[in-house]
């Protein structure tokens, strides 16, 4: 394997770790949220969240260029005063993953939840526990496959994103060329051997965590009915 192959395996698999654990921060309250709240406003953020998934990537990464831009108001704050460029950097395709992987986190939370029965929470909150601690140590941990499946396919999902990182990210390698940018550059190229490389490599590692997250589940489900 060369040098550049390794190296874009492994920024892919950075990103899509990062986007991962910072989703599971995100995630889980605002998924806890939509499955406790009957506000007027939840169809609103339910829509948003969902957003990524009818919308064509480009969509939304023509849009983050835009915002991301430092000609452009946002970006050109972010410019002026952290001194930060979204646009063509790593620090860009974290927050267009975040913004794109988002309902692939939530919403297996949020089902998770929304299975569990209310006499769980009270049991919790009569034994003294308050929401935090109910929330960490009553109801996580009963919706472990629920947690490991929000985290793999969001992982899974990151790992193929295609026109999101393109528009925002380009095409610089050991800075925003992932996997599926690569992909694409070599089949441009006509150099097919090192399409296949990559492709297969993504083909097998994401089998191999779907397997792993289905033999998990039914281990848990198993342990669950003992």
């Amino acid at each position: 394997m060369d040098t550049e192959f390794l190296q874009t395996m492994l920024l892919t698999f950075k990103l899509a770790s990062i986007t991962t654990v910072l989703l599971l921060f995100i995630g889980i309250p605002l998924g806890y949220f939509l499955s406790q709240t009957s506000s007027r406003f939840k169809p609103i953020i339910e829509a948003i969240v969902s957003m990524p998934l009818v919308l064509p990537p480009s969509v939304l990464g023509f849009y983050l260029l835009l915002a991301f831009s430092p000609k452009n108001g946002f970006g050109a704050w972010l410019d002026t005063n952290f001194d930060l460029r979204l646009v063509f950097s790593f620090e860009g395709l974290v927050l267009a993953s975040i913004l794109f992987s988002l309902p692939f986190m939530v919403h297996p939370i949020q089902s998770g939840f929304s299975t569990l029965g209310k006499s769980l929470k009270e049991a919790s909150f009569v034994l003294g526990k308050s929401r935090l601690q109910t929330l960490w140590f009553v109801l996580l941990p009963n919706i472990r496959p629920s947690l490991l499946t929000a985290s793999v396919i969001t992982f899974a999902h990151t790992v193929g994103e295609f026109g999101v990182v393109l528009m925002i990210g380009g095409n610089i390698a050991g800075e925003t060329k992932v996997a599926s940018i690569a992909i694409y550059d070599e089949v441009e190229s006509l150099n097919y051997s090192l399409a296949n490389q990559y492709a297969f490599t993504l083909f097998v590692i994401s089998f191999a965590i779907l397997l792993f997250v289905y033999a998990v589940n039914k281990s848990m489900m198993r342990s669950e009915f003992r």
